[in-house]
């Protein structure tokens, strides 16, 4: 059905840290059908579960409606005939199906049971996936949690003793380690779309507040990091033997710190002191966003992020670009 489409979505990935903590999710997408189930039971208020039903269906247009009774129910008797093993496969596969409108209509279906086996069998189904969701919450709870301390020993080189942020650091070999650090991580396979998510989630944050700018820098550099060391993996600077020059310079662009770019650009660019016109220069940043697209995730953070960075090496030289020719005029 539909949910399970959500591209590359697992259970400790994209959506549940998007939102900086699992239970958020939870909350706004599945809590109130659980709550529901838990409290004094969907299954013994036939007339509010109608009635909400009516008032969905209602909000929404009559086709969609029509299509989601569908996909619900259809997912309902796939989970009814499966064993406890299917069943877990299923709950996870199809984890943001369980939204509201789903609890509604399995308790819509349990009062139009002729029987009460039949109704014991949709009550004990209810009971299994919730058992199934609370677990999937713990486990994201805990991922996150770990995604939270890779994040503060990454930070730790530009915190003091307090937990507060300096920006730019007074010691210029920190930022030296916390790059070695987010290289270190980034190899064991620690820095994943639940770090990437936290790292988000907490900038979003900080950003509301609008009181620590140092902190903001700080999450943007790390970000910035991880973007560098992940497109400098994949070198597309060399092809039958000779030497893309455009490439090699978009190349030692992403490598170098965004406070270099300046520098970096009007030296390589033809408008500055270089040999690579800006055309050459957009044309590979573009050739590398496609590239990105191809091989990562669609909408995952990680594809956000690394195309940022890049758009960002676009925009700078547009800049770059822009002030030379006002000063040419």
């Amino acid at each position: 059905m539909a949910a399970a489409a959500v591209p590359g979505f697992s259970v400790f990935g994209l959506r549940y840290r998007s939102m900086g903590f699992g239970q958020q999710l939870w909350g706004s997408r599945t809590a109130s059908g659980l709550m529901s189930w838990k409290g004094h039971s969907l299954l013994a208020t036939s007339k509010r579960g109608r009635r909400r039903t009516l008032v969905y269906a209602f909000d929404q247009d009559a086709e969609k409606s029509f299509k989601n009774t569908f996909e619900e129910d259809r997912l309902i008797d796939t989970l009814r005939v499966c064993n406890p093993g299917e069943l877990e496969r299923l709950v996870v596969e199809n984890v943001l199906a369980f939204s509201e409108s789903f609890w509604i209509r399995l308790a819509a279906r349990t009062d139009d049971c002729k029987s009460d086996d039949d109704k014991k069998d949709y009550e004990e189904l209810a009971s299994s996936v919730m058992s199934i969701v609370d677990r999937l919450v713990h486990k994201t709870n805990e991922k996150i949690e770990s995604a939270t301390d890779i994040l503060k020993a990454i930070l730790r080189p530009v915190m003091d003793e307090v937990q507060e942020v300096f920006w730019p650091p007074g010691d210029p070999r920190a930022l030296n380690i916390m790059e070695e650090e987010v290289q270190k991580r980034e190899r064991e396979g620690q820095l994943d779309e639940g770090f990437l998510a936290e790292v988000n989630a907490q900038l979003r944050q900080v950003k509301e507040d609008g009181d620590k700018p140092g902190l903001t820098a700080m999450l943007q550099k790390v970000l910035q990091l991880y973007a560098s060391n992940v497109l400098s993996k994949r070198s597309y600077a060399f092809k039958g033997g000779e030497v893309i020059v455009a490439e090699k310079f978009l190349e030692s662009v992403i490598e170098a710190p965004e406070e270099s770019w300046n520098k970096l650009l009007i030296d390589g660019l033809t408008i500055g002191k270089g040999n690579v016109s800006p055309e050459e220069l957009f044309a590979v940043i573009n050739k590398r966003i496609e590239r990105v697209l191809i091989r990562t995730e669609g909408g995952s953070y990680e594809q956000r992020i690394l195309i940022e960075y890049l758009k960002g090496i676009q925009s700078r030289t547009e800049e770059i670009v822009q002030i030379f020719q006002i000063q040419q005029e």
